[in-house]
């Protein structure tokens, strides 16, 4: 039987929302949303999961979610770190944050030992979206996958949100654009967020949330693309950003990768901003109400 890690980058501390939102309760039971990432995931088959994290929270992420799910689960924790660079790269001083979500998945490269599924630890994907890539990499020894939403199903009554921008044909996503999207009147706004010109999307166009199901071989490749993305940008180390999504269109404009999509009917969840936190907790309120979840995710 064929293993499955997932992979979890909750190493963000969440400017918008104020606060570390990975480990904010949102049951009565005192729950995160990565409990309920983590019970859909062993549920789907999955047998480790990894989290990054900054190495300062270890403790705090170890006496909470660690706790409760080591039983269930082997959980291993990597730590992105702002020197984990290539050693060419002169340490630009006022960098207070790590170089994004390419750099976070290369922090636990080391323990990846199988294919994995990479998410947010603030986002819900829901059970059937696990059951479809846990399905599709059992299946799968080559291509890697996306579960790409809605965007009028993941966007944001508070504020603009950053979505990739995705474009299908077929079963086979042909590309991505990382965008900062938001409403402008009746109209849906995307700014992409090298500086392109912005534009119009439906509001049911599909989007990335990183939710993405990769083969193990994914990482020379995102090695790769970081120590080039690290060498172009010198010049502007303090700031720029090493994004999934923008490693994902330069390798398939390129065609080195195939990258399938499934939709899922799954409902989705997350926490951009401070406001969005009380919807949540309805949700999931609801969710258990219909029996989709038990009252207590880890009673023994």
């Amino acid at each position: 039987m064929k293993e499955l890690t997932l992979v979890v980058m909750a190493a963000g501390m969440g400017s918008r929302f104020g606060g570390l939102k990975q480990i904010t309760p949102v049951d009565e039971k005192g729950n995160f949303l990565i409990d309920y990432s983590i019970y859909d995931a062993l549920k789907a088959g999955f047998t480790k999961v990894i989290f990054i994290i900054k190495k300062e929270n270890y403790e705090l992420f170890k006496e909470t979610i660690g706790k409760r799910i080591e039983k269930r689960i082997k959980v291993e924790y990597a730590f992105q770190e702002m020197s984990n660079i290539p050693k060419f790269v002169k340490f630009p001083e006022k960098r207070e944050k790590p170089w994004g979500t390419v750099h976070a998945i290369l922090a636990a490269k080391n323990l990846i030992k199988e294919p994995f599924v990479v998410i947010n630890a603030d986002d819900f994907y829901g059970f059937d979206s696990y059951k479809i890539v846990s399905e599709f990499l059992k299946e799968n020894n080559e291509n890697h996958i996306a579960i790409p939403y809605p965007f009028c199903k993941v966007d944001s009554k508070h504020g603009s949100v950053k979505r990739g921008v995705l474009y299908l044909k077929e079963d086979n996503v042909e590309s991505i654009r990382e965008c900062s999207i938001e409403y402008v009147k009746d109209l849906v706004i995307a700014k992409p967020l090298d500086g392109g010109d912005e534009f119009e999307i439906e509001k049911d166009h599909p989007v990335s949330m990183n939710m993405f199901g990769f083969q193990k071989s994914i990482l020379e490749y995102l090695e790769e693309y970081f120590e080039n993305f690290m060498k172009e940008n010198q010049d502007d180390l303090e700031k720029c950003e090493c994004l999934i999504s923008e490693f994902l269109e330069e390798y398939l404009s390129q065609k080195k990768i195939t990258l399938k999509y499934r939709t899922s009917n799954s409902e989705w969840l997350g926490m951009t901003y401070k406001e969005d936190l009380l919807e949540v907790k309805n949700k999931i309120k609801e969710l258990k109400e219909k029996g989709e979840y038990p009252n207590n995710l880890w009673e023994e």
